[in-house]
């Protein structure tokens, strides 16, 4: 504890500082999605940049065919010290619609909502600079407080994470070797709740599908051919309610290979947090899971895998009533994946699912959107059980091991590309109204994430 303990009491002298420099990155209106923001994503990149500088990193804005990355190396105390590559986007949403915001969302602010707890306004503060400067403060008073870092540090800042992230494969695989660490640390998440820090050991993987079901060559009068003549909503729908049974589980051969149980201990430790279906679907407006009967809510959107109907068109949707039987229908599907399920075998077994159920009059067309396989930790892995341990050293309740139902692809490449398991970590809560207008940051978050970060660079190195 004897060298964490001036970082920490720097990070705890500096906080106003920090956030000067917090507001300063916020005001940068840096939306990737829109070209009319080309050169403000450029200056974020360049702030940060020079802002790694400062602190003794070699650091550099890199041009890509989008926006660019800025990557960064600060050597450790020794070649054979722990190599660390941390992640964060600098990119934000765009802030429509401007009007439901209570201030302007690029002039940030601190706030106080209720006596003793005070907040981070402005697009961005969660999502992600926030969350970025977290680490780079903890690496500055690190600095200010030893000349050095515990731990070799590279960090890799992307620019079009909030618009799909173009860039950044190629840029992996151009700089693999560059770019190659120990492993990966991922600040795009959250923590349980505003007591509780969390890592996610666990990311759902995502296969996208659109079918098409064609039956006759055009719109038919519904009195004319009804009864005779195939109906593509009817053929459609039936395939859909194919595909789960009636205790909720789907019905694809084969999709369930590679799905693991998840381990009973890990299953208690969620059983702690207290999350009944009730407190899960009361504030959406249900009450019953709908999924794979037997199982808790947690368990069902963090360890189970999925099959959602995402849209359904076909026939006359306009307003009023037309009796016609449609020439097509079709859907959007998507497939949420977990443990070791290929999207390519899940893929394909839908397909064949699907036409197997297609009239011989008839036919369907197939159209991807996207696939990638899941992630999961192993639960006994050291460095794991030391960022557990240094959150639950600065936190009021003890770290707690979570999941995601959602994707966040960038694990997945750092996987592919350069062969690294990631650790995420992330301060945000669930509701500091990401993506929507009035972003917010807790400064909690901001202040002990500061201290989070240290604590875990401080464990990595021992």
């Amino acid at each position: 504890m004897t060298a964490l303990a001036p970082v920490l009491d720097t990070l705890d002298a500096t906080l106003d500082a920090s956030l000067d420099r917090l507001f300063d990155l916020l005001r940068i209106q840096s939306i990737s999605t829109d070209p009319a923001y080309r050169d403000q994503c450029r200056q974020a990149a360049e702030w940060l940049a020079k802002d790694l500088q400062s602190i003794g990193f070699s650091a550099s804005v890199r041009d890509t065919t989008g926006h660019p990355m800025v990557v960064a190396h600060h050597d450790g105390p020794s070649p054979d010290a722990p190599h660390v590559l941390f992640y964060g986007h600098y990119d934000v949403q765009p802030v429509d619609p401007l009007n439901l915001w209570e201030s302007d969302p690029f002039e940030p602010s601190l706030k106080e909502v209720s006596p003793g707890r005070r907040i981070i306004t402005g697009r961005g503060s969660a999502d992600d600079k926030g969350q970025l400067m977290t680490f780079v403060e903890a690496c500055r008073a690190y600095k200010q407080a030893h000349g050095a870092l515990p731990c070799r540090v590279s960090i890799l800042f992307e620019g079009e994470e909030e618009s799909g992230s173009p860039s950044l494969k190629p840029f992996l695989e151009a700089n693999a070797a560059e770019l190659k660490a120990d492993f990966a640390l991922v600040c795009d998440t959250g923590m349980w709740d505003r007591d509780t820090p969390a890592i996610s050991t666990g990311l759902r993987g995502l296969v996208g599908e659109e079918i098409t079901v064609k039956a006759a060559n055009r719109d038919l009068h519904s009195g004319s051919f009804g009864g005779a003549a195939a109906n593509p909503i009817r053929i459609l729908a039936k395939i859909l309610a194919d595909i789960h049974d009636e205790t909720g589980r789907v019905t694809i051969p084969g999709f369930y290979d590679g799905v693991e149980e998840t381990p009973s201990q890990v299953l208690a430790s969620w059983e702690t947090l207290g999350e009944t279906a009730e407190d899960f679907l009361g504030p959406i407006g249900l009450s019953i899971p709908s999924g794979e009967k037997g199982r808790s809510v947690l368990e069902l959107v963090w360890a189970r895998p999925t099959a959602e109907f995402n849209g359904i068109i076909g026939g006359y949707t306009g307003k009023g009533f037309k009796t016609v039987i449609a020439a097509e229908a079709s859907s959007k599907i998507s497939f949420r994946l977990v443990h070791k399920q290929d999207p390519i075998k899940i893929r394909d077994a839908f397909r064949d699912f699907v036409r197997a159920r297609i009239p011989a009059d008839c036919s369907v067309e197939f159209h991807e959107h996207g696939g990638s396989p899941a992630i999961q930790l192993s639960y006994d892995s050291p460095f794991l059980a030391k960022a557990k341990d240094a959150l639950s050293d600065e936190w009021p309740k003890p770290a707690v091991m979570i999941a995601m139902g959602g994707s966040i692809p960038i694990v997945g490449d750092f996987q592919t590309y350069l062969g690294m398991e990631s650790l995420l970590v992330g301060f945000g809560l669930s509701d500091d109204r990401i993506h929507s207008p009035n972003e917010k940051y807790e400064l909690s978050s901001f202040h002990k994430g500061q201290r989070s970060w240290a604590r875990i660079l401080d464990a990595l190195a021992r």
